[in-house]
């Protein structure tokens, strides 16, 4: 027994004429009634009650109907999900991200309008320490990472920047330099003590261009963290400018570093030869977004 059964089944059923239901099947009369015979001698039940003047459903054969409608309807209901899938309507998409995806409204952004065109599909998030996000892109854990440029890729993946920012000084309020309100020159800032964040770029060029090493060094993981030992004392941090408009903890001021901009970017990475449809549909969003940009100056506080 196969589906082609159940079609010309029901079709008969439907009709109560084999000649009108073999010309809706688009096959003879004779073919229709073999094929109706066969499915009968199948189910070891008798489907039809046949006269020369009248087919009608026996018992048997009005239980088979709903039956057999069911099973074409998970069937069509199959078939339609497969090809949903296949166009990428459904299916799941694993984000990683950093806090400065979060803090930016880039990974607010391209979920929420991702969703409105895919809502079926589904989208799930978390955040990750950004070292382990590539590794995470190359086996599989992860579809698309979200995480503050730069980062070693490897040759399979590739980056779409979504935010471009420039870093600034967090310090506690009642730290000298805090007092001043002016842009902060990066000598002014030999001898203090740093407190690092995921992405060290800002925090190593400010060494740079100041000619200094830093008299001690944190690392406590994510941006609120880093603000935390900011607030509590522990030292001053480089941080992504992002910050000094939706992050403000008690003790911590931000200050605009003096010289050109020290820019970062955010940026979506994901796989150069993705294969999951819903995945594609996301990645190809994400290629015609334009990047925002963060500008300064920086120069707010809270006590």
């Amino acid at each position: 027994m196969d589906l082609r059964h159940l079609r010309y089944f029901l079709t008969v059923a439907e009709e109560l004429h084999f000649a009108r239901a073999a010309e809706l099947l688009g096959i003879a009369p004779p073919t229709l009634s073999v094929q109706i015979q066969e499915l009968e001698r199948q189910l070891q039940v008798q489907l039809f009650a046949r006269t020369k003047r009248s087919v009608s459903l026996t018992s048997a054969g009005r239980d088979f109907v709903e039956q057999a409608r069911a099973v074409l309807a998970r069937f069509d209901q199959a078939i339609d999900v497969g090809r949903r899938a296949g166009r990428g309507e459904l299916g799941r998409v694993e984000i990683g991200y950093v806090g400065s995806a979060v803090f930016g409204g880039i990974l607010q952004q391209q979920i929420s309008a991702f969703r409105r065109q895919w809502p079926q599909a589904t989208v799930h998030a978390r955040e990750w320490p950004m070292a382990q996000l590539s590794d995470a892109l190359e086996e599989g854990k992860v579809d698309i990472a979200f995480l503050r440029m730069p980062v070693p890729l490897g040759g399979t993946l590739q980056s779409q920047v979504l935010l471009r920012d420039r870093f600034c000084l967090a310090l506690p309020a009642d730290h000298a330099l805090a007092s001043a309100g002016a842009a902060v020159r990066s000598r002014a800032l030999a001898g203090e003590s740093f407190i690092l964040p995921e992405q060290e770029l800002g925090s190593r060029e400010v060494w740079r261009r100041g000619g200094f090493e830093p008299r001690s060094m944190s690392r406590p993981g994510g941006l609120l963290a880093v603000l935390a030992e900011v607030s509590v004392g522990a030292g001053v941090a480089v941080v992504p400018g992002v910050l000094t408009s939706v992050v403000q903890l008690p003790n911590v001021c931000y200050r605009p570093l003096a010289g050109s901009a020290i820019v970062s970017e955010v940026a979506a990475v994901f796989r150069r030869h993705e294969r999951a449809p819903a995945v594609r549909n996301m990645i190809a969003a994400i290629r015609t977004s334009k990047a925002l940009q963060v500008h300064g100056p920086l120069n707010t506080s809270r006590n």
